[in-house]
């Protein structure tokens, strides 16, 4: 079985040629880095392009790479959202330095809502070990339409108020960090809606939200490898839920794609773009939900 059980990372020419086992599983090893290189430089250039996280790319892949693979069911959908967390906490290092730079990130509301987020997001986590593969598959699929729906239409929120106080803020943190760990996402697709109708400016609401996501992503990781510690029907070279092989490919293909995505964002009609990856958003939702 590729990657998800135990290779000999060796092969060579010659016992290829004779059809050595271990040089076939070798191959398939291969490959299989191969497709998490793919999907990662698919996330990083969506990630450029529309400043969407990668997160809505990478679970949907990896259900399906994973499955193909012959990860267990029980906790398929478990491995797919937690590895695409510690994903993001290596991919969102460099973009939180860059909007930090450029002086973008609201330092003040991060603050008020890290400790909401980071809790919320344990919380995400030991709910999703709860539940079934159909209901987080489901989750997903509403989720990814409700995505596919905001892109296509291009539906913004108007600033209809003020920043809450403290509570408030760390209120909605939980429920942001709480959904985001479910589906695998560093929640800006929740956290820049929040914050825009609350009146902060699209910028510095993308720039906060980027920042929002290191917790998110670092606590939810975090509560996958606790819940998953030990889990019977894991694959080999994972730590809890957190599925290495996977996260080193995709980080490596992420980092290095999504400047070019940015690059390509200044050159290529967006409107267009947005509706053509509303469509695809729109289509994998309705096949999860579907299954």
């Amino acid at each position: 079985m590729p990657i998800v059980g135990k290779q000999h990372w060796f092969f060579s020419p010659v016992s290829c040629l004779v059809g050595d086992p271990t040089c076939q599983e070798s191959i398939a090893v291969l490959f299989d880095l191969l497709i998490y290189l793919a999907a990662g430089s698919v996330s990083g250039l969506i990630a450029g392009l529309f400043g969407l996280g990668g997160g809505v790319v990478i679970v949907p892949v990896l259900i399906v790479v994973l499955g193909a693979q012959g990860v267990a069911e029980d906790v398929l959908m478990q491995v797919a959202v937690a590895s695409s967390l510690a994903v993001i906490v290596i991919t969102s290092v460099s973009s939180v330095r860059a909007h930090h730079r450029l002086g973008g990130v609201r330092w003040d509301i991060f603050r008020r809502m890290a400790a909401g987020i980071a809790f919320g997001a344990i919380a995400g986590a030991v709910l999703a070990d709860q539940l079934s593969f159909d209901v987080l598959r489901s989750v997903l699929g509403l989720f990814l339409m409700a995505v596919a729906m905001q892109m296509g239409l291009g539906l913004r929120p108007r600033a209809e108020g003020r920043l809450p106080a403290l509570p408030g803020l760390s209120g909605a943190g939980v429920v942001i960090g709480c959904f985001s760990a479910l589906v695998g996402i560093g929640g800006g697709t929740l956290t820049v809606p929040f914050l825009s109708r609350c009146g902060v400016a699209m910028r510095e609401a993308v720039a906060t939200a980027a920042a929002c996501g290191m917790p998110i992503a670092l606590a939810g990781a975090l509560g996958f490898v606790i819940t998953g510690w030990g889990h019977p029907a894991l694959p080999d070279y994972a730590t809890g839920y957190v599925y290495w092989p996977a996260v080193a490919g995709i980080a490596l293909a992420s980092y290095l794609l999504a400047p070019v995505g940015a690059r390509l964002a200044h050159r290529l009609p967006p409107a267009l773009l947005r509706r053509v990856f509303a469509v695809l958003l729109g289509l994998i939702g309705i096949r999860m939900l579907l299954g």
